[in-house]
């Protein structure tokens, strides 16, 4: 009897030794998979440390003005953006109030229109231009505004009046009629030419061999219209959160310089949205350039 034994209880050792190889070996496929799941997105602090989404929410509720610099066809920053107007709020009610760069200040009138009811989408988009990933990526914003009685401040300048001052200087503003430069902040307005971003559109402009300044000037003049947009809707208490491409509100620049001329004392919050291949460690050239940085990965989709 143990001569049959001897070799089945060697059979089942065998068995089992080969068991726990397969074990292990599928264990450490499972975690070299979990590895290299992709992560869709890491914030970090000015100074590159890794912080969650919960602590950028915690910073900015104290903040009179938040600016989400995004990258326009980015989706997993215009779904930031919506977490965070949903965030402030909450706590703010009727005291909160949003503005982006992507509505122009003549269009305030169809926005209104849409954010009363009046309007459905298809309405605000056949009486305005809008930007070709409108339906995607702002909607959803400008919707939850409207359901939820939200002030949505077209801030930014009609693109012509940006586009005229590239093309032939603020001279050619003076020819416009009294009814159009109510689409503008009021003339002549300050530019600090010292400013690193304006001196990078100086540069730029060089670059495209067109005039450096005028181009720093049509930029300019957006950044100026927009701040002088929130100020012009800016009451006691407000607190905003205001959309725009990262370049109007990086290093604590461009709007948010324009805005601090008149409330020096605003506190402010900024976010930029970059992109990188590794999430895991802030790029050096992204350091100190907002508050905090949304890093989300080279190959994320694009929405335009």
């Amino acid at each position: 009897m143990s001569s049959i034994l001897n070799p089945l209880c060697s059979i089942l050792v065998a068995i089992q030794s080969i068991m726990k190889i397969l074990l292990t070996t599928l264990l450490l496929v499972s975690v070299r998979l979990l590895a290299q799941s992709p992560q869709a997105y890491q914030w970090f602090t000015a100074s590159g440390k890794p912080v969650s989404f919960e602590k950028v929410v915690k910073t900015s509720l104290p903040a009179d003005a938040v600016f989400f610099g995004e990258l326009h066809d980015d989706p997993i920053a215009h779904w930031m953006q919506n977490l965070l107007a949903q965030e402030l709020f909450s706590k703010y009610g009727a005291d909160f109030k949003l503005g982006a760069e992507m509505f122009e200040r003549n269009q305030q009138v169809a926005i209104n229109r849409f954010l009363s009811g009046e309007w459905n989408e298809k309405t605000l988009q056949d009486s305005s231009k809008m930007w070709s990933n409108f339906s995607s990526d702002y909607l959803p914003l400008l919707a939850y505004a409207r359901d939820n009685k939200i002030p949505y401040i077209a801030t930014n300048i009609p693109r012509m009046y940006a586009s005229r001052v590239f093309k032939k200087g603020l001279i050619s503003l003076d020819s416009i009629s009294e009814t159009e430069k109510k689409w503008i902040c009021p003339l002549p307005f300050p530019m600090d030419t010292t400013l690193s971003q304006y001196k990078e559109l100086i540069q730029m402009g060089k670059d495209m061999h067109g005039n450096g300044l005028n181009f720093a000037l049509s930029q300019a003049i957006k950044d100026a219209t927009m701040a002088y947009s929130m100020l012009e809707n800016w009451q006691a208490g407000t607190h905003f959160l205001h959309l725009n491409g990262s370049y109007h509100s990086d290093f604590h620049q461009s709007i948010v310089w324009y805005l601090q001329q008149t409330k020096p004392q605003a506190k402010v919050i900024t976010i930029s949205t970059v992109t990188q291949d590794n999430l895991k460690k802030l790029e050096k050239e992204y350091l100190q350039k907002a508050d905090f940085i949304l890093v989300v990965p080279n190959g994320m989709t694009r929405t335009m």
